[in-house]
């Protein structure tokens, strides 16, 4: 039996001790690694698997971390992170106090840049190569990684435009595998796919008229052609493309037949790929991403003027029923959320009520296009934020608590967010039956509540809230889903006749009739909410107290707290942060 290189290699170094020949034993044994890990520890898995020799061939030709080396998004930089000091701590990836499952700058010297979000890579790149010129480091090398969908969106091709006149010494490499999370979609698309099959379509290429010396396609997965194309671009100074083509989920058959899926497939047999099902799954409540997919179909095959748009996440945001039984009204832009926010405002222009559904820290990409195209001419777009609230082992670039404080500022905006299925359900309904302004929904990643919520439509009346329960002492102040934790908390404790709660569902406008009840019967006051305290739900309530000189109230605000949030399972993140269901009942006992 032969002897593993793998175990032997810990950083770049010792990678390039390796003879060429060795590279491809060494990709099949990051490949298993990989495979093995995830399998069991869950994770992104395809992207990682389709760029095992191109991680290999980049340490090997580059002096890294000197030479800097930028991946974009990081969904494609696991085999990145085992050959770069991190193998032996590999199994804690997106676990609470682990390594996070994207590169980040705090973890490694090897990671010059923190990525999360897409389409950043070339930008930041190109920053460092202008710095390395003017600090006179002629040497340095350069090199942004970036894949098919992620080179769609504007920010992309703002950065290309630059890189073209730049004489910057950087390196971007194309990686082609037509799959974002979902396929890739639009004419960059099917002109990428044109250049992999007509050679007259080369010499009209997009990339050489920025200025930027391509070559390619060449198959990524062929280590002494990425060897030998890699070699021979570090001693070609200026802005450089090279095009590779590779297969997403590389090495897993059931990786590489369904790429959507096993984009994350949570456990999974390391040997077969099939997928070990989750138990009482069908016991379960749905999703909230599906409670939204499944009610805008019955909305939209009712109301013909409903129209559902996402930027890259049909699959993620459920799009996907509309898109297979009405594909003619839903639309996914591409990784494009800019673009998808002013859509929904051209399309509301001609009487058409579009539902643009985006992550809510996506949302935080198109802010300007919320506030200039669409709340300031009061167009009624309705945005669905999916992942609001902490989402998990994404961590920091993708946990939703911002929105919340970022939407609360802009005029004309509605704000609601639903504290269960039935709740969300009811909202669409009532925001496509007329509303002369912008609405913005706001749900959690995950499963819901309830299994019987798809009941009967009824409407909500806007700036309303609901009392749940009523009580002699303490009033509590919830808004969402984090009004079930409260529930829960408060269920079986001392004195409950107590504590009063109330879900107030709208952040804006506040329910100010019940607000007033409120103040006026109750000395003390807890705002509960899973989003950032700084300028929030809890903020409002604050405003409204000085506003209206309650100042003899004792008010307590609880949510996320000023730092960025790391990763890890959900209830643990609740519970660092003292919103975990026991922490809530320490502080309602205590109010007692």
């Amino acid at each position: 039996m032969s002897k593993s290189l793998l175990q032997h290699i810990s950083t770049p170094k010792e990678l390039r001790k390796l003879s060429k020949e060795q590279l491809p034993k060494l990709a099949k044994e990051l490949r298993e690694f990989i495979i093995n890990i995830v399998a069991t520890k869950e994770g992104h898995l395809g992207a990682s698997l389709g760029v095992v020799e191109l991680t290999i061939a980049l340490h090997y030709v580059f002096d890294t971390p000197n030479d800097l080396l930028v991946w974009d998004v990081g969904h494609q930089a696991y085999g990145h992170k085992i050959l770069t000091g991190r193998k032996d701590v590999f199994e804690t990836n997106r676990q609470f106090g682990g390594i996070s499952g994207f590169p980040k700058r705090s973890e490694s010297e090897y990671d010059a840049f923190g990525v999360g979000h897409s389409s950043t890579s070339i930008s930041a790149t190109l920053g460092m190569a202008i710095a390395s010129r003017l600090n006179g480091d002629v040497n340095k090398q350069h090199i942004a990684v970036i894949g098919d969908a992620s080179i769609a969106s504007g920010m992309a091709f703002e950065a290309l435009n630059h890189v073209g006149v730049s004489k910057a010494n950087i390196l971007i490499i194309l990686n082609d595998n037509a799959m974002g999370i979902d396929p890739s979609v639009g004419a960059l698309k099917n002109y990428l796919t044109n250049i992999k099959h007509n050679k007259r379509v080369r010499k009209h290429n997009i990339i050489k008229a920025f200025n930027i010396d391509y070559s390619g396609p060449i198959d990524g997965h062929d280590l002494p052609a990425l060897l030998f194309e890699l070699e021979r671009l570090k001693t070609v100074k200026g802005p450089k493309f090279l095009h590779i083509i590779t297969t997403k989920g590389k090495g897993l058959k059931k990786a590489e037949e369904d790429q959507v899926k096993y984009h994350a497939p949570g456990k999974f047999n390391a040997k077969t790929g099939e997928l070990i099902a989750k138990s009482n799954l069908d016991q379960q409540p749905p999703k909230y991403q599906d409670v939204f997919g499944y009610t805008l179909v019955e909305l939209a095959k009712k109301n013909k003027k409903i129209v559902g748009i996402t930027p890259a996440m049909p699959t993620g945001s459920s799009l996907k029923f509309m898109l297979e039984e009405i594909p003619e009204r839903a639309f996914d832009v591409g990784i494009a959320e800019q673009h998808a926010v002013t859509l929904a405002a051209g399309m509301a222009t001609q009487g058409l009520i579009p539902f643009c559904n985006i992550y809510s820290t996506f949302l935080q990409r198109a802010y300007d296009q919320v506030i200039h195209d669409v709340a300031l001419q009061k167009l009624p777009v309705i945005f669905c934020l999916d992942r609001a609230g902490l989402v998990g082992e994404d961590g920091a670039t993708h946990q939703g608590v911002f929105d919340l404080a970022y939407l609360r500022c802009i005029p004309n905006l509605i704000i609601f967010a639903p504290r269960n299925e039935k709740e969300l359900r009811n909202i669409m309904y009532t925001a496509q039956l007329g509303l002369e302004r912008p609405i913005a929904i706001r749900y959690p990643r995950g499963i819901g509540t309830t299994q019987n919520w798809k009941q009967p439509f009824s409407p909500i009346e806007i700036g309303k809230g609901e009392t749940i329960k009523e009580g002699s002492k303490i009033a509590v102040l919830s808004i969402g889903t984090i009004g079930n934790r409260v529930v829960e908390a408060y269920s079986d404790i001392e004195n409950l006749d107590e504590i009063a709660h109330f879900n107030m569902r709208f952040l804006k406008p506040l329910d100010e009739d019940l607000l007033h009840k409120i103040f006026k019967k109750y000395n003390t006051i807890i705002t509960v909410e899973d989003g950032t305290i700084i300028g929030g739900f809890g903020s409002a309530i604050l405003e409204f107290s000085q506003k209206h000189g309650y100042m003899n109230k004792k008010i307590k605000n609880l949510g996320i707290p000023d730092k960025f949030i790391e990763h890890g399972k959900t209830n643990l993140l609740f519970n660092s942060i003292g919103l975990s269901i026991d922490n809530l009942k320490k502080t309602l006992s205590l109010r007692t």
